[in-house]
């Protein structure tokens, strides 16, 4: 007689082993229908799954985020059909999902066009409506690799052999089509109501640029049209505010082959970013940091001594000079900051010493994986490395984190989740050790009363982190701030400070990024204002210009006298019209147009409008001044 305990501690006995549809219908007929698969102890299963001993049990549905992922998976299955029944001597390769969707692989003789896409889509609205069921069934290998050579399916045949000799494989069959697959899937494929066919794109099989090009399909499936609806237009939203469009729109920056994954700035992009370090920066000062700075190349001894060259070689740069030794761009500050905290004698009341550094970092992507401002090789972390005793510790992870989402708040991102990402399987240093340090960060969080997720094995391999994930103007995620604790750098290279009594010990090393890369923060400035900086950040805060050239020189006393104040001002003395000037610099987003007639002249003003079109009135320098000070953030 199985008990089934419920997630909220309810229990139902049950006189013989029951499905978790069984359990499902026994508690309501609604919560049957909705279901699409049970979590069994700790693993996700299709509703099928016989219980046969006591469990907990929960029911997942298309409200659980586990529920989008069955949606999606089974989505990628329904795809995989219709495409073996438009085109029957298509291969099916391997079909997982990715975020907001899925995909799957396949090996066909022509290109697939846009037209085919349409046909698979409403085959697979067809085979949708046909609510057919979705049935699982465990074979021997051998039978499976037999199965699918009648089918003519070589790449599962591939996929098969790679597995023991006695392996069990498991496979879910939905009328005609058989796939190999892990599961869980939806119990049938009318639940799979709401789903897009995106695109189609070359990939190879496995990813080995050595094997045979696939064609990849795209899709992305949700709970119901609405919410379809809703991302389609989000992905709308975001094409409109692509910062590589807009980069080349506003003369920020560009990329060339010559250097692939490095950005050229130009002076409007370079000013932007200009703005964010000195923002940083002053932050930094007000909260206690000194700034440093480390050499860009170091040699290979200090990568090994940090345990870098192990587990990070494959993403270095490196060079041999003449002399047999071996130096690295280096990949993160980390090592550099521990070589001047080691350098010279450091007491218990010297800490915490907090060090911070716009450290450029080199790090080898894949040419593939380059994408804007958003992936680069050659990038600046805006870093800091503060060493404090124990003690010292919890309060410092906890002044880190305010200053953290204080500054997010700034640049006007005021949803932040907070994930803690714990040990993973390549790591140094003791489980003790580790059992420390994810204790230091999960109490900080929850003396601070803040709410995270927990993201297992996704920790840095010298210590476990808290990764804050930023949500923008449109609803898209972005991890950027890191925080890390840290007792093995210290313990590798043997760093220590003198305590109280005298002795010789181990400080505590937090590794903080804010906005972690420059470069990827500045692009995700640009698609969260769609190009429209705040007054405070833009790279040009105004221009002025006159009705006609009689007002030139007036102009040009006015910019002057707004630069002496700090305001990033410049003249257009064209010989344009008012009108044809207004609409260009409001297409560049500039914040401010100060425009200077006769009467303006006179009365030493200008006539200002905002960006959005707003008549301000008429100004003079000063009260300008006064405006762009009223738009920069606000300090405590």
């Amino acid at each position: 007689m199985p008990v089934i305990t419920l997630p909220d501690g309810a229990q139902r006995a049950f006189a013989a082993p029951v499905s978790a549809l069984d359990v499902a219908r026994d508690i309501s007929a609604g919560l049957a229908r909705n279901a699409l698969a049970a979590r069994i102890d700790d693993r996700l299963c299709d509703l099928s799954t016989v219980i046969e001993s006591d469990a907990r049990v929960a029911l997942i549905t298309e409200r659980d985020p586990e529920g989008f992922d069955l949606m999606r998976h089974s989505c990628a299955h329904l795809m995989a059909m219709a495409v073996k029944q438009l085109y029957p001597d298509a291969q099916v390769t391997i079909g997982p999902t990715i975020e907001d969707g899925f995909y799957y692989d396949f090996a066909y003789s022509r290109p697939f066009t846009p037209e085919d896409l349409s046909q698979i889509e409403e085959r697979m609205r067809e085979l949708a409506r046909a609510d057919i069921p979705l049935e699982r069934s465990e074979v021997p290998r051998e039978e499976a690799i037999r199965l699918f050579e009648s089918l003519g399916e070589t790449y599962k045949c591939e996929i098969i052999r790679d597995l023991p000799a006695d392996a069990v494989v498991s496979l879910y069959r939905q009328g005609d089509f058989v796939d190999l697959c892990r599961g869980p899937h939806v119990p049938s494929t009318g639940k799979l109501k709401a789903f897009k066919l995106m695109k189609v794109a070359g990939a190879y099989w496995r990813g080995d640029s050595k094997n045979a090009m696939l064609q990849r399909i795209y899709g992305t499936c949700w709970a119901d049209e609405k919410s379809l609806k809703a991302y389609l237009t989000r992905l709308e939203e975001a094409a409109k505010r692509d910062h590589r469009k807009l980069g080349t729109q506003l003369d920020l920056f560009h990329f060339d082959e010559c250097a692939p994954g490095s950005v050229f700035w130009h002076s409007k992009g370079w000013t932007l970013f200009q703005q964010l370090i000195a923002y940083m920066r002053q932050r930094q000062f007000d909260a206690g940091y000194e700034e440093v700075n480390t050499p860009d190349v170091m040699d290979r001894s200090l990568w090994e001594l940090s345990g870098h060259w192990a587990n990070y070689r494959d993403h270095m740069f490196t060079t041999e000079t003449e002399d047999g030794r071996t130096f690295a761009l280096k990949p993160m500050n980390c090592p550099g900051g521990v070589a001047i905290f080691a350098n010279g004698l450091k007491s218990y009341r010297d800490l915490p010493i907090r060090m911070a550094e716009f450290g450029k970092v080199h790090r080898y992507e894949p040419s593939g994986a380059l994408h804007g401002l958003m992936r680069v090789r050659h990038f600046t972390q805006d870093d800091a490395h503060i060493f404090c005793t124990p003690a010292q510790m919890q309060g410092e992870c906890e002044t880190v984190i305010r200053l953290i989402l204080d500054i997010y708040r700034d640049f006007g991102f005021d949803e932040v989740a907070i994930k803690l990402s714990t040990r993973p399987a390549n790591r140094i240093g003791s489980d003790e050790t580790w059992d420390l340090l994810e204790h230091a960060l999960s109490s900080s969080l929850d003396a601070m009363g803040l709410a995270y997720t927990t993201n297992p094995g996704e920790g840095a391999f010298y210590g476990p982190k808290l990764e804050f994930v930023l949500r923008d103007a449109i609803g898209r995620d972005w991890q950027c701030g890191t925080l890390q604790v840290d007792l093995n750098l210290p313990e590798r290279f043997d760093i220590g400070y003198i305590n109280e009594a005298g002795e010789r010990v181990r400080p505590v090393m937090l590794h903080r990024a804010l906005f972690g890369s420059l470069e990827r923060f500045t692009g995700i400035l640009i698609e969260h204002y769609a190009g429209t900086f705040p007054a405070w950040l833009a790279p040009v805060q105004a221009v002025a210009f006159g009705i006609t050239d009689a007002q030139s020189d007036y102009v040009k006393e006015v910019v002057a006298a707004l630069k002496k104040a700090g305001v990033r001002a410049v003249t257009d003395l064209r010989n344009e019209k008012v009108g044809y000037k207004v609409r260009e610099h409001t297409m560049q987003r500039v914040p401010y147009l100060l425009v200077a007639g006769e009467r303006e002249k006179a009365e030493g003003k200008v006539a200002v409008r905002d960006v959005a079109g707003k008549d301000l009135g008429a100004m003079t320098p000063e009260q300008i001044v006064g405006l762009m000070q009223r738009a920069a953030p606000e300090r405590d």
